[in-house]
């Protein structure tokens, strides 16, 4: 009896004991049950819900809805999407295993069922809940990697769609690298697929007679370095009667140490010319392709096998070019020194009087100067020899041609001006001439400052000019400038030349404007020459062709000024003279009133 009252019990409990069961079955959608955003995210399909067959003894009017709409939870895979979600959340808040990279999930349910399968990776890949092939909304796919199931068979049904895709798949990549040959072995590919071969080479062994057994004698690898791909044991070999060598190429011997090859037109592969390596490069191998060109410090040896360090110079005092320049310069100077002296000797001497004795003595101390000026190109440059070089070239030949101008205007100033009025006698007397020299060299310094503070000289190399040698030399740093100062030391030997020229027939045997003109013409010539030969020349010659237009340009100048003077002075004492001068003058006026 009293089992009856209780099964009657149950009987009315059980739509309420069912409900209880339905509630924990919850309608859900086939998108990702899992998101997480990240730098990268990574894909998985886990078969975590699964279809819930309700029993036939629930009431249907608690179920409004179709029952393949309601799923159970597989708890085990749920622990594994658990564990998952676990790992990833360490990585992130571990900065030191991901650097600067987030990990996030994309966890998606996998169906029991073939097409809802398909749906499922399709809505991965491309961002939709319906189907649409080779269409995806996705802006930008951070996905790098995809778990696709615990099962041989999901996994095989998901790979299918991820082929189509061109999604990179971990076993078929590793399948398709590795391999089992025809004979069993394994073969390991690169990514692309390219085989790593090593070839045997086998010699077959006839002795005694009848033998036939394959020895393996060497081996050849393609992708071994150059000279070490090919290894043989020749002393395995077993010759035939009459031939007991390696055989060389039927068309053409190995090119030795020095050579290269030349491929021969429409001949095979063996057959080539043997040809010398060009200029500074070597082949120190035989059989070499390509010739190595040398490094810019060392070059290539006559046999063209060897790479040779060069050995650095400079012009010093050792050179014979250097000790040349050094002569003439040492002997010029001396040469102007004993002018110097013949000028103080006789400073009472009309003559010396009549061409200004304080600006000849200017431009005798200056062009001592200049004739040392070519000493500072010589011995191993420095900075700041390189900066001295070209500065006081510069200042001194702007002195001794400014001295020149202003001797040239003194000149013409006083024969130009017969009856010379009251501001024509205070140019004179307050020597108005000799204020052309600080003006010019106040030019002549502002250029150099500007020359100097924007591309100043320095040591350079020059790696050609000299088979063998590298030459430590100055550059000038800018030409431009270096071109600006030979303009501007041209246009004062030019207006000395022009003056001097026009007062060259002014009646007096004092007057210098002859010399004047001719040496202002020898001047410029000198420089005029000068610029091609710099421009075709490097190296030694070029400072050597600067050394010798500076020392010509002080010779023109020293020579054809003052030369005159001292044989007048210490071989014709008797045309120094004011009454010989006067005589002389007379003459001549007569002459011209004949005429």
């Amino acid at each position: 009896m009293l089992l009856s009252w209780l099964l009657i019990v149950w009987f009315l409990q059980m739509p309420t004991f069912t409900w209880i069961i339905a509630t924990h079955i919850c309608p859900t959608d086939t998108k990702h049950l899992i998101h997480s955003d990240g730098t990268v995210v990574i894909g998985a399909f886990f078969p975590i819900l699964h279809n819930s067959r309700v029993s036939k003894i629930i009431d249907w009017r608690y179920f409004p809805m179709d029952s393949d709409d309601y799923f159970g939870i597989n708890a085990r895979n749920y622990q594994l999407v658990l564990a998952m979600l676990f790992a990833v959340n360490e990585i992130n808040l571990n900065s030191h295993i991901l650097p600067n990279t987030s990990l996030g999930l994309e966890i998606y349910n996998l169906p029991a069922i073939g097409r809802n399968i398909f749906r499922t990776v399709f809505s991965w890949l491309t961002g939709l809940s319906s189907v649409i092939p080779n269409y995806t909304c996705r802006k930008e796919s951070k996905s790098a990697a995809t778990l696709t199931g615990l099962s041989w068979k999901t996994s095989e049904t998901i790979w299918t769609i991820l082929d189509l895709y061109k999604f990179p798949q971990l076993h078929p990549f590793l399948k398709k690298i590795q391999v089992k040959n025809s004979v069993g072995d394994d073969v390991v590919l690169d990514w692309k697929r390219k085989a790593d071969p090593e070839y045997d080479i086998t010699n077959i062994w006839n002795f005694p007679t009848g033998l036939s057994l394959l020895v393996k004698v060497g081996t050849f690898v393609p992708s071994a370095p150059k000279g070490k791909q090919l290894s043989m044991s020749e002393y395995m070999i077993n010759w035939p009667i009459g031939f007991t060598e390696i055989p060389h190429s039927v068309c053409s011997e190995s090119c030795n140490p020095g050579f290269r090859k030349v491929a021969l037109e429409s001949k095979p592969t063996c057959c080539f010319d043997c040809t010398p390596c060009p200029d500074n490069e070597i082949s120190n191998e035989t059989g070499m392709d390509q010739c190595v060109h040398c490094p810019e410090t060392h070059y290539a040896s006559a046999e063209k096998r060897h790479c040779l360090k060069k050995t650095i110079t400079f012009l010093s005092y050792n050179d014979p070019l250097g000790k040349g320049i050094t002569l003439l310069s040492i002997g010029f100077s001396t040469l102007t020194a004993l002018v110097i002296w013949v000028f103080v000797e006789h400073r009472g001497t009309p003559i010396i009087k009549a061409n200004n004795r304080s600006l000849s003595y200017i431009l005798l101390i200056t062009l001592i100067l200049c004739f040392l000026c070519p000493l500072l190109f010589i011995g191993l440059p420095n900075t700041a020899t390189c900066i001295m070089q070209q500065y006081m070239f510069g200042l001194l030949f702007t002195v001794a041609l400014s001295t020149v101008l202003a001797k040239t205007i003194t000149v013409v100033m006083a024969f130009k001006i017969t009856a010379p009025g009251r501001k024509i006698r205070w140019l004179l007397t307050s020597q108005v001439p000799k204020f052309v020299i600080p003006v010019c060299i106040l030019i002549q310094v502002l250029l150099s400052g500007i020359w100097l503070g924007t591309s100043p000289p320095f040591i350079d190399k020059d790696y050609q000019s000299e088979h063998g040698h590298i030459i430590i030399l100055c550059s000038k740093g800018s030409y431009i400038y270096f071109y600006c100062t030979l303009a501007y030391l041209g246009v004062m030997a030019f207006g000395s030349y022009l003056l001097a020229f026009l007062s060259r027939r002014l009646p007096d045997r004092f007057n210098e404007s002859k010399s004047l003109a001719f040496s202002m013409l020898v001047f410029c010539s000198v420089w005029v020459m000068f610029l091609p030969v710099c421009h075709s020349t490097s190296g030694k010659v070029m400072v050597a062709m600067e050394m010798f237009s500076i020392l010509a340009s002080s010779a023109s100048i020293l020579i054809i000024v003052f030369a005159p003077k001292c044989y007048i002075v210490l071989f014709r004492p008797e045309l120094n003279t004011l009454t010989h001068n006067r005589d002389k003058r007379h003459h001549r006026s007569k002459t011209l009133l004949k005429t």
